[in-house]
């Protein structure tokens, strides 16, 4: 009922989704109120003024369209055939983002967002960028495991897997 109205307000709405669409025989692996989850995104997608994916099952497909990916589960611009939507991926998202998405899509439209959806403004940067560690980067000191000394005293854990150089969120800040 809810959702019923939201649609149908002449002020329009955001559509938030959480969660992969399950797509194979045609969404049945995934219903809600009788409806299957790729049903309610067709109807209700097109008509918003703008669709949030928040997590990153609901902006990629998350864990589950991992091989073997039994249920064919798909984020939601692919299981839409690439329907534009702002992707705030990650597990759990950061609430900052997510606010700050509907904040700015509120007082200045749809942020401008990076190659994959996300808004430039909380992905725009490495987490490397801005680690609290980069100074011990910068000077090649490094951790020799997460128990030592040097560990301890901040220096860089680049070498024992860290994907800070990869990671494009606002988390250390």
């Amino acid at each position: 009922e809810a959702l019923h109205e939201a649609v149908h307000s002449p002020e329009g709405f955001i559509c938030v989704v959480e969660g992969g669409i399950p797509t194979i025989e045609g969404g049945a692996w995934g219903k809600v109120g009788g409806k299957t989850m790729l049903e309610i995104v067709q109807e209700i997608v097109p008509q918003a003024k703008a669709t949030i994916c928040i997590g990153t099952c609901a902006c990629y497909g998350g864990v589950q369209a991992a091989a073997p990916n039994p249920s064919q589960a798909k984020g939601v611009s692919e299981a839409l055939g690439g329907v534009t939507t702002v992707n705030l991926p990650g597990c759990p998202t950061n609430p900052f983002n997510f606010v700050g998405t509907v904040v700015h899509y509120l007082t200045k439209g749809i942020p401008e967002l990076d190659d994959v959806g996300r808004p430039s403004l909380f992905y725009g940067e490495s987490v490397h960028d801005n680690c609290p560690r980069l100074k011990h980067f910068d000077n090649d000191e490094f951790a020799p495991s997460f128990s030592s000394e040097e560990a301890k005293k901040g220096y860089c854990l680049y070498e024992l897997g860290c994907k800070g150089p990869d990671t494009y969120n606002n988390c250390p800040k």
